[in-house]
C-alpha cells in the first residue's frame, strides 16, 4: 500500500486522470437520470386483470432492464477502457524519470551509465544533456588518474636524489633534512592515495569476521581494543571498507587510548559505535576534523602519525558505501564517539569509485 500511493510522478499523473474521468462519468450519470426523470414516456394504458394475466402479457419497462442497462454496461466499459489507457500512459510519462534517478544514482563509476533517447522531444534532450554530462565526467575522472601518475612518477624521482644526496653529503643538518624529505613522501603518498579510485567491486562481506580480525592484530599489538554485538554479513569493498574503519579505529587508539566497539543489527542498516578514553574534540572541530590536511593543535607535529587525512579517507570510503561517520563528544564521560552507520537496504553500484 505504501509503495501504491507513494508521491511520484506516475501516481500524481494517474491520479490526476482517473479523477478527471471519475468525475466526468459521475456527470454523465446525473445529467442521464434527471433527463430521464424529465422525458420518460407516458406508461402504457391499464388492462383488465384477465389481460394482464394472460401468456405472454409483459409487465411495464423498468430502469434496470432494457436501453439503460446497455447504456450503464457500456459507460463502466468505458470507463475501465479509459483507466487503463491512462494508467500506461502514465507509467510511459513516468519512466524516464525513474531511469533517469536510477542514472544518476549509479553513476560515478568506472563504466559511463548511459541513457536511452528515446521518447518525447523534451525527454530525449534530457537524456542527451545526461550523457554528455556523463562522458565529460568520465574524461575528467581519466584525466584526473593519469595526472595522478605523472605527479607521483615527477615528485617521487627528485625527493629520491634528495635523500640520497643528503645521506652521501654528511652533513650535521643531514639527519634533518632527511627526517623533512620523509615527511614529503609521506604526505605525497597519502595525498595520492586520498584522490586515487578505486575499481573495487560490490560483494557480500563477513563485517563481524573482518572487524574481529582487525581487533585481533590490533590486540597482539598490545591496543586495548574490545567488540561487543553481532553483525550480519553486507553488501561492501573489503578492502576499501577495511581501510575505513581501521582509520577510525586506529584513530581512537591514538588519540584515546583505548577503542570500546559496538555493533547495533537492524534489518534497515548497521551502525559501529567506537568509543574512547581521549579528551574529545572542541564542538567547533567536530566537523572540520573531516577536512583534508586539517589537524588539531596539539598533534600538529611530524611525529603526531599522520598528515590529516585519515578521517577524510574514512568519510569518503563510507559515502561511497552510501553510509555516514559523524563523531559526538561523550555526554555522559570523558571520550569521543565515532558513529559509522552502514545501510542495508540502499541500492550500491557495481563498480563504486571509492576513494582510497
Amino acid at each position: 500500500m505504501k509503495r501504491l500511493f507513494a508521491d511520484t510522478i506516475f501516481n500524481r499523473l494517474f491520479g490526476l486522470s482517473m479523477a478527471a474521468v471519475f468525475i466526468s462519468h459521475v456527470a454523465t450519470f446525473i445529467l442521464l437520470f434527471t433527463f430521464l426523470g424529465d422525458h420518460r414516456p407516458p406508461p402504457p394504458p391499464q388492462l383488465p386483470p384477465a389481460i394482464n394475466m394472460l401468456p405472454g402479457a409483459h409487465s411495464a419497462p423498468d430502469m434496470l432492464h432494457g436501453p439503460f442497462l446497455g447504456f450503464a454496461v457500456s459507460m463502466l466499459l468505458q470507463l475501465f477502457l479509459l483507466g487503463l489507457a491512462t494508467w500506461i500512459s502514465s507509467r510511459n510519462l513516468a519512466r524516464p524519470m525513474q531511469e533517469l534517478a536510477s542514472a544518476a544514482q549509479h553513476s560515478g563509476g568506472s563504466t559511463v551509465a548511459r541513457l536511452t533517447e528515446t521518447g518525447p522531444e523534451e525527454t530525449r534532450k534530457t537524456a542527451r544533456m545526461f550523457n554528455l554530462m556523463q562522458d565529460r565526467i568520465h574524461q575528467q575522472t581519466e584525466e584526473k588518474a593519469r595526472f595522478l601518475a605523472a605527479v607521483s612518477h615527477d615528485l617521487r624521482t627528485p625527493l629520491t636524489r634528495i635523500k640520497l644526496r643528503t645521506e652521501q653529503s654528511g652533513s650535521q643538518d643531514s639527519e634533518k633534512i632527511l627526517q623533512d624529505v620523509d615527511e614529503m613522501r609521506a604526505m605525497l603518498d597519502a595525498t595520492l592515495d586520498y584522490l586515487r579510485g578505486s575499481s573495487e567491486s560490490m560483494q557480500i562481506l563477513d563485517i563481524q569476521a573482518m572487524l574481529e580480525a582487525i581487533i585481533d592484530n590490533m590486540q597482539e599489538e598490545g591496543k586495548a581494543v574490545q567488540l561487543a554485538g553481532t553483525a550480519q554479513p553486507l553488501s561492501a569493498m573489503p578492502n576499501e571498507l577495511r581501510r575505513g574503519i581501521s582509520n577510525v579505529i586506529e584513530n581512537a587508539v591514538f588519540y584515546g587510548k583505548s577503542a570500546e566497539i559496538t555493533l547495533i543489527d537492524t534489518p534497515a542498516g548497521l551502525t559501529i559505535r567506537i568509543l574512547d578514553q581521549g579528551s574529545g574534540i572542541p564542538e567547533a572541530h567536530l566537523d572540520r576534523v573531516f577536512d583534508p590536511f586539517f589537524r588539531l593543535a596539539d598533534s600538529r607535529n611530524r611525529h603526531s602519525g599522520g598528515v590529516g587525512l585519515g578521517l577524510s579517507i574514512a568519510r569518503e570510503i563510507i559515502r561511497q558505501h552510501q553510509g555516514s561517520l559523524s563523531l559526538h563528544n561523550n555526554a555522559k564521560a570523558s571520550g569521543l564517539i565515532a558513529l559509522i552507520h552502514l545501510p542495508r537496504a540502499a541500492s550500491l553500484p557495481c563498480d563504486a569509485n571509492a576513494q582510497t
